[in-house]
């Protein structure tokens, strides 16, 4: 979980229930365009054996062509590299095989996943953010802004944020515990105010004390469970089971 210092994206759920993103620093960031960067040299290294494979005169070749047709071919090296951030973009959920790695995504300022419009309009800024050398201009806005955003994500209105991935083994046994509910008909419908007061308890369980993490927990299998005092007690015997039961509680709503 981010620090109360580090910056963050505050988004909800469609369960209306409050996460907060930690926002990808330019740490990050360098890291990702650094693999994304070593990828594409090696794409185009490759490309330049093969022609010259076709092609024996390298210089001879590019010294005939037309100023023209230069200047098409440096404009078509940043089509290939701004198609290859846009698409990965858009087919990989807003990561590149860079970010990916390094553990980023790109997102929508209101946490949805990016669009094909975001993406194409915060790559093509790049060509601006590299101004004047080694991406001055990008790096420049992503120290000064608050969310860490270079300017193709000011316009776009998008931000990187990074993936926390949270280790679930800790929080229950060895062997899952068996999830029974009552009877249908036996437990009264559960209204919306009642399923978001459990989704939010289930959100931020992990990060409750353990004491008040069980005492909370019990308390909402007695409210909305509709088990016996025989069934409470195996229930809350059984570790993770409290979790396991308001899950499968909810979900027998839907």
């Amino acid at each position: 979980m981010s620090s109360p210092a580090s910056p963050s994206l505050d988004v909800a759920t469609p369960e209306r229930v409050s996460l907060s993103l930690p926002v990808a620093g330019i740490g990050y960031r360098c890291l990702a365009y650094l693999v994304d960067l070593a990828l594409l040299f090696s794409f185009w290294v490759l490309a330049y054996f093969v022609f010259t494979l076709l092609v024996s005169d390298v210089v001879g070749f590019f010294q005939g062509l037309s100023g023209l047709v230069r200047t098409l071919m440096v404009v078509g090296v940043f089509a290939t590299q701004w198609v290859y951030w846009t698409l990965c973009e858009v087919l990989m959920g807003g990561q590149t095989p860079g970010k990916r790695l390094v553990g980023i995504r790109v997102v929508r300022v209101d946490g949805s996943p990016v669009g094909v419009l975001e993406s194409a309009v915060r790559n093509l800024l790049r060509v601006v953010d590299s101004f004047p050398l080694i991406y001055a201009v990008g790096c420049l806005s992503i120290l000064l802004t608050r969310q860490h955003r270079r300017l193709g994500d000011l316009l776009a209105g998008t931000l990187l944020v990074r993936e926390e991935r949270i280790d679930l083994d800790k929080y229950t046994a060895a062997a899952a515990p068996s999830v029974v509910l009552p009877p249908a008909g036996v437990t009264a419908r559960l209204a919306s105010g009642d399923v978001e007061l459990i989704l939010s308890f289930l959100a931020r369980a992990p990060w409750l004390e353990p004491a008040a993490r069980t005492r909370l927990g019990a308390r909402l299998v007695e409210r909305y469970g509709g088990l016996d005092a025989q069934q409470r007690a195996t229930l809350l015997a059984a570790p993770g089971g409290v979790e396991s039961f308001l899950r499968a509680r909810v979900q027998a709503e839907r």
